[in-house]
């Protein structure tokens, strides 16, 4: 795996483990076999079995085969959860939904760039383009992070009681529940991504 700079999580080594245990115990429960059942066929003690359910350990390939022998199931059905499709949401220019946030003012356009993943975390990525009728609006306020990066265009940005001049290539990123928007728009169109990201509810 390439390290990054990002502080997220990094994904847990025993993933695999835990999969293949909650696929066991499914198959298991299924058939309405106990943890003993299921060791006397298999010929591995309760314990093992036990700990194999709940990613405690990781099992040999005889051990994960005469479970599957004993569940009547080829060896691939016990991976089948841990390779189960993750989330991904693609979008071709221009073609993101324009939406209508609470705040937009006449000129403001959102085009939603991405939705629907699943998790903890919503992350809402907009397109944000002020046209020529747009008009200053210091109003705008949410729960989570917005992360701004400047396409184009010119704008005196305001968050909170500080204020952000920014060109091409200039990026904030501020806890939007403070007052914050576009105080100044000094070079009309612009265009900037705004990336909203917060616990889901």
């Amino acid at each position: 795996m390439l390290n990054t700079a990002s502080n997220a999580p990094v994904e847990d080594k025993r993933d695999l483990e835990k999969a293949l245990g909650h696929q066991i115990r499914a198959l298991r429960r299924e058939r309405e076999l106990s943890v003993a059942d299921l060791g006397a066929a298999a010929g591995i003690s309760p314990g093992m079995i036990s700990k194999m359910e709940n990613g405690q350990i990781s099992p040999s390939l005889a051990s994960i085969n005469s479970v599957a022998n004993a569940l009547n199931v080829p060896i691939t059905a016990l991976f089948s959860a841990f390779e189960e499709r993750r989330d991904c949401s693609y979008v071709k220019k221009g073609q993101g939904v324009v939406i209508e946030r609470r705040g937009t003012k006449v000129g403001h356009i959102y085009e939603l760039l991405g939705a629907g993943l699943r998790g903890e975390l919503i992350v809402e990525p907009y397109l944000i383009t002020l046209e020529d009728a747009a008009e200053a609006y210091t109003g705008f306020r949410h729960g989570g992070i917005e992360f701004i990066y400047m396409l184009a265009g010119e704008v005196i940005y305001r968050h909170a009681d500080q204020e952000y001049h920014l060109t091409p290539g200039d990026s904030l990123m501020f806890d939007a529940e403070a007052l914050h928007g576009p105080a100044k728009l000094l070079k009309k169109p612009m265009t900037y991504l705004a990336i909203i990201s917060y616990p889901r509810a």
